[in-house]
């Protein structure tokens, strides 16, 4: 039998996994309101036009301070972060909240095929669970330090995010994994890009902001319309 296509298949969550109804815009909005509604004019939208798309945690309140005319640091970043968990707990109830098309059964698949599953998000990993719980996915991923997840405590920049999550895939496996032997799925063109910067397979998913068309155009592998096209499978489990 010839080896696997890919030994690690490494999910974003919004807008791949599941769309989580703007809980985590409106979790974000409460606490940057909470830590800077001081320090400046009240705000009909904290997060203004920023499109939030493939922007990792950081990124995000980093953008927001800059946008309201605030120094950027960390300790900040890091209280508004704690609290914005805290907001999404409550958050991820409300409406809009679904399970995208084909994710459950690709999922437990990829278990049963014995491939590494890891997560490769720009969220922050507490709130990655709580996205991930609502809908009963955490049981598909492994979640303590050494499991093979990228999330945004590894740095602003997913590219920082995607090597991370190749070095822990490599610590599982025991043995090194080459760039080509991953595969990153994602719905942005941020997804596309930082798993290019490392050399990483991309298949794209239709189903956020962006069309299977122009997600091809940045440089996906394959995109398609939503997991539940037998082409992912066939690309991401031959």
């Amino acid at each position: 039998m010839s080896p696997p296509r890919f030994r690690a298949l490494l999910f974003d969550i919004d807008g791949t996994l599941v769309h989580a109804g703007g809980a985590g815009r409106r979790a974000v909005e409460a606490s940057l309101e909470h830590h800077l509604g001081h320090a400046v004019e009240p705000q009909e939208s904290w997060l203004g036009e920023l499109k939030l798309d493939g922007m990792t945690d950081r990124l995000i309140v980093r953008e927001a301070m800059v946008a309201l005319g605030l120094r950027f640091d960390a300790a900040t970043c890091d209280a508004i972060l704690a609290s914005y968990v805290e907001n999404l707990r409550t958050e991820i109830h409300g409406p809009g909240y679904e399970v995208l098309p084909g994710v459950e059964a690709l999922l437990a698949r990829s278990h049963a095929d014995s491939r590494v599953v890891g997560l490769c998000t720009g969220n922050v990993a507490a709130g990655a669970r709580v996205k991930l719980a609502r809908g009963g996915l955490d049981r598909f991923f492994g979640w303590d330090a050494e499991a093979p997840n990228g999330f945004a405590e590894d740095g602003e920049a997913r590219e920082l995010i995607v090597a991370a999550v190749l070095r822990r895939t490599a610590a599982q496996l025991g043995a090194p994994l080459a760039p080509a032997e991953a595969v990153v799925i994602g719905d942005t063109p941020r997804d596309i890009t930082a798993a290019k910067a490392c050399g990483v397979p991309v298949l794209a998913v239709a189903t956020g902001r962006f069309g299977a068309a122009e997600l091809r155009e940045r440089g996906a592998d394959l995109a398609v319309a939503t997991l539940a096209d037998p082409e992912a499978l066939e690309f991401l489990l031959g």
